[in-house]
């Protein structure tokens, strides 16, 4: 940290600063300003004009000019899980504080220091901030790792803007009361704000001169690693070679940034380097990181009042007193009417899903624990929400569903009661899967009915249109394996099988195990009319069970061995229900969401089971 520099700064600043509030600005002791003031006015970067009043030289200038910042980089690629259901719809950088959207907000205090070159690192809902391209000149980057890395893989994607330039790294999701950004930076540092008590924060210990010296994971009465970071091109220049090959390492993907810094102020960085065989990094060497000045970094102690990151919707709402009742938000707003009660009494928010399918969340309101589902965006088009409340109303009688207390078959919105202490079926268990079983065939023998049926030949050629629209699919033996999947749908048709009410979405997570013993299956949105067997089969492949497995599992369902026609039908909806949600998920990938090895999982299934069936029936597989 350069302090005649930063004399310089202040004065600059404020031209009627006194040396008693240079000490204040600096955090340093009128007596060691009264000796930088004078070793200033030695070097000719500043001179007196007046009683206690200076002004800064072009000396002093051509000083400054080196601690120019240069831009700032924003991080606004996360989803923000503890603000739902704000944040289904809006990025958290995107919500307001008094009016004011907090990246907005970061903008215009950064233009008001005359910082305007900004780079937003966008990844959730990154549509959402192209308007701040026109209205501020910002630029974007995208990190399509957002959703599976932590922030180490977002300065990684943002490495190239930060190189070589002094620039602010700024969260989008800070408010800062004061503005705290300047023309001219004089040193690296961290914001901070002292937490009394025990805090799970990251913890600074700093000598006299504010250079931090190791940061500690929770502590007591500390400092903290809180809000904006001033980055000088030299620090930047040793620490990124240092960040890339972090990202490189395995294990790692869920670091911070800031995890990173911590190893090498606490000097382990070098040793996890070393263990990974890495010695040298972009002309940098391993041995010279532990005693590198290029990479001290001091800390900025600012007021309590002055920085926030707000961690969850509840502090939100204290600081912000719109957020008790009026959050202008439809999830928020439709549990409050249907309650029956005002928009602060809904606590406890907890996010529980927030896939392409359905976003979901977890609250606490009129002493109820209850669950919230928003369908997501599209959802219309593969789902229909008529034909899911029709199922709803149709399996009331059974009580074996989910509490449903609001569903609305306009748009999908559903709340339902959270039953505590409640598990998920496990599909290891053959004590668990011989009671879904049974509640499975409980709902076929019921003789309930609607008037849809789960057409699987329809959802087949539904969802390979909708792979074709986007980008067509990638399976190089695709029209084999598809003339493969037709012989099955045509000898299932000519064996004439029974139709009742199917749930479809038979997976484990799916049977609910109340504290009482009682069982539930909930999430009836793919079912309709169609054979009974296919639950089974679903529940098969689902659960990613053998040939052994499988024929436990049906032998299980119908309380005696499967026939072999009995077992040839099981195998075709397995083959058939791989190759769906093969499908499915090709479509689901294009869309930005990945599934990682189900795709592959489920696709070997289609494979794998059409070849079982040929085996033990042939009839099946006769063109």
């Amino acid at each position: 940290m350069n302090r005649h520099a930063l004399v310089c700064r202040n004065i600059l600043e404020h031209p009627d600063i006194t040396q008693r509030g240079l000490a204040e600005a600096m955090d340093l002791s009128l007596g060691t300003v009264n000796k930088l003031v004078k070793e200033c006015a030695h070097d000719q970067l500043i001179r007196l004009i007046g009683e206690g009043r200076y002004e800064v030289t072009p000396l002093g200038m051509e000083l400054l000019e080196q601690y120019r910042v240069d831009g700032a980089v924003i991080i606004a690629a996360g989803f923000g899980s503890r603000f739902v259901p704000l944040t289904f719809e809006t990025p958290k950088g995107l919500l307001e504080v008094f009016g004011e959207r907090m990246i907005e907000r970061q903008i215009r205090q950064l233009h008001q220091a005359g910082v305007t070159d900004i780079t937003i690192v966008v990844g959730y809902l990154k549509e959402k901030f192209d308007y701040l391209i026109d209205k501020y000149g910002v630029k974007l980057l995208y990190n399509k790792e957002y959703s599976v890395k932590n922030t180490l893989a977002t300065i990684y994607h943002a490495r190239k803007v930060l190189e070589g330039r002094n620039m602010y790294l700024l969260s989008s999701d800070n408010w800062m009361r004061e503005n705290m950004y300047h023309t001219y930076e004089c040193g690296s540092w961290y914001s901070s704000v002292y937490k009394e008590g025990e805090t799970s924060e990251w913890c600074l210990s700093f000598n006299k001169k504010g250079k931090i010296q190791r940061v500690d994971i929770g502590g007591r009465d500390s400092w903290v690693m809180y809000g904006p970071v001033f980055l000088r091109k030299e620090w930047s220049r040793w620490f990124l070679p240092v960040l890339e090959a972090y990202y490189r390492l395995p294990g790692t993907e869920q670091f911070y940034w800031e995890r990173v810094y911590l190893e090498l102020v606490n000097g382990t960085a070098r040793r996890r380097l070393a263990e990974a065989g890495i010695s040298q990094m972009d002309g940098i060497s391993v041995k010279d990181l532990d005693s590198a000045p290029q990479l001290e970094l001091y800390i900025n102690r600012q007021a309590s009042d002055q920085v926030y990151e707000f961690e969850n919707l509840e502090e939100l709402r204290l600081f912000d007193s719109k957020y008790q009742n009026h959050s202008d938000n439809a999830a928020m707003e439709l549990v409050a009417r249907v309650l029956q009660i005002p928009e602060s009494e809904i606590r406890n928010i907890t996010c529980l899903k927030a896939g392409m399918t359905n976003k979901s969340f977890l609250f606490s309101a009129a002493g109820k624990r209850c669950i919230c589902r928003i369908p997501g965006p599209g959802t219309e088009l593969l789902i229909s929400r008529n034909q899911e409340a029709a199922i709803y109303e149709a399996v009331k009688p059974l009580g074996v569903t989910e509490h449903v207390l609001y569903f609305n078959k306009e748009n999908g919105y559903k709340i339902s009661e959270f039953y505590e202490g409640a598990r998920n079926a496990d599909p290891e268990s053959r004590e668990d899967m011989a009671r879904c079983m049974k509640l499975l065939k409980q709902v076929h023998q019921a003789e309930l009915t609607v008037d849809h049926r789960f057409d699987i030949r329809e959802r087949i050629g539904f969802y390979e249109d909708l792979c074709q629209s986007r980008g067509g699919i990638p399976f190089e033996d695709y029209p084999e394996i598809k003339k493969q999947m037709t012989e099955l749908m045509d000898g299932l048709e000519l064996l004439d099988r029974p139709c009742t009410l199917s749930h479809i979405d038979s997976v484990a997570d799916n049977f609910l195990f109340l504290p009482d013993g009682q069982l539930r299956l909930i999430d009836w949105e793919y079912a309709g009319m169609c054979d009974p067997f296919i639950d089974v089969a679903m529940c098969c492949i689902y659960s990613y069970y053998d040939e052994e497995q499988s024929d436990w599992l049906a032998e299980t369902y119908l309380g005696r061995a499967p026939e072999d026609q009995e077992l040839a039908v099981i195998y075709s909806y397995m083959a058939l229900g791989g190759f769906l949600w093969a499908l499915w998920a090709v479509y689901k990938s294009a869309l930005g969401e990945e599934f990682g090895e189900y795709t592959l999982i489920m696709y070997r299934y289609a494979k794998r089971y059409y070849q079982k069936v040929k085996k033990i029936f042939p009839f099946f597989s006769t063109p």
